[in-house]
């Protein structure tokens, strides 16, 4: 089993921390292999962040630190969508879309699962700031192989304890989508 996620938007967005969670989370707790690579502008906010996310069940799956073949690519931010569609989707990867920012017709003729995550992270939590995890939370139903248990000890190491119980209805929420 190997999952190849590629997650793009802009620096503020939780990009890095989402990968950094997803990552921990498959290592630690439930016991897989996984490379997370992370890429940034130089702007503090706003410039594009890139995670890039390997999950296997066995080291000897993962060849390389980049996602080349994603299975799974999500859309936070409009940066560079042309470029990756052109350069890295493929007719089996699923894309994952937050339509508060990203169209989803962008992508017509692949196989498209769209939500208004930030919107949705703003009516659970009253803050769009964990929008992040509501997309966690779908991702996390999507690949299957990591329990959002898994996640929870993860945020719970990472996340300060002021932000757990947002970020964890945030994740819920995701998880629990249709």
């Amino acid at each position: 089993m190997k999952q190849e996620i590629l997650v793009v938007g802009r620096g503020g967005q939780g990009v890095l921390l989402l990968g950094r969670i997803l990552g921990l989370a498959a290592t630690k707790y439930a016991g897989l292999y996984a490379v997370v690579t992370e890429s940034y502008s130089a702007e503090t906010r706003g410039g594009e962040s890139r995670s890039d996310i390997i999950i296997a069940s066995s080291i000897d799956e993962i060849e390389y630190n980049k996602v080349l073949n994603p299975n799974i690519a999500v859309f936070m931010f409009p940066f560079y969508v042309e470029r990756y569609k052109a350069t890295m989707i493929k007719p089996h990867t699923l894309i994952i879309v937050d339509e508060d920012f990203v169209n989803p017709d962008f992508f017509k003729g692949y196989r498209v699962a769209s939500a208004k995550f930030s919107g949705i992270a703003e009516k659970v939590t009253g803050t769009r700031r964990v929008a992040n995890m509501v997309i966690l939370g779908k991702l996390l139903r999507e690949i299957g192989v990591i329990g959002i248990e898994h996640v929870k000890a993860a945020i719970s190491e990472l996340v300060s304890p002021r932000w757990l119980d947002a970020n964890f209805k945030a994740l819920e929420a995701g998880y629990n989508m249709a």
